[in-house]
């Protein structure tokens, strides 16, 4: 199953205050532990939503809307894209990885959807669409 791993934004990460480099190192190792155990897939760290911007949908209508965002707790800092047996095993991961902020800081874990999970409404069609999309970003 593939998860992603969010890091939630703290009023740190939204000031754009940097990480040590004793931080540096310990997620530097981490990573690598998760690349050996052929989890990891992607990650990245975002910059604070002060230099983002949000479009707001509403039927054909686009808004922009210039960051920073409110409620700090539920933006992202940064990410992975794993993949795991299961939950428990995204979890045991989660465990071992080093605070990602210099205090208190929350890491969410949330499956991603794959194709059977949308049942008769992923046709054939659609399907074949999809493999060749992936097929096509990952370069093979």
């Amino acid at each position: 199953m593939r998860v992603m791993v969010l890091v939630k934004a703290t009023k740190d990460s939204e000031a754009g205050t940097l990480p040590s480099t004793e931080l540096l190192e310990a997620m530097g190792r981490f990573n690598e532990d998760l690349a050996k155990a052929g989890i990891l897939l992607a990650g990245e760290g975002l910059k604070p939503s002060s230099q983002g911007k949000r479009v707001a949908f509403d039927g054909p209508g686009r808004t922009v809307i210039d960051g920073p965002f409110p409620a700090t707790g539920e933006l992202v800092a940064g990410f992975w894209l794993w993949q795991v047996k299961d939950m428990a095993e995204a979890v045991a991961w989660v465990k071992r990885c080093p605070n990602p902020m210099p205090g208190p800081s929350e890491v969410e874990i949330r499956p991603l959807f794959e194709m059977v999970d949308f049942g008769e409404a992923m046709t054939p069609e659609l399907a074949a669409q999809e493999a060749e999309l992936r097929q096509q970003s990952s370069g093979g």
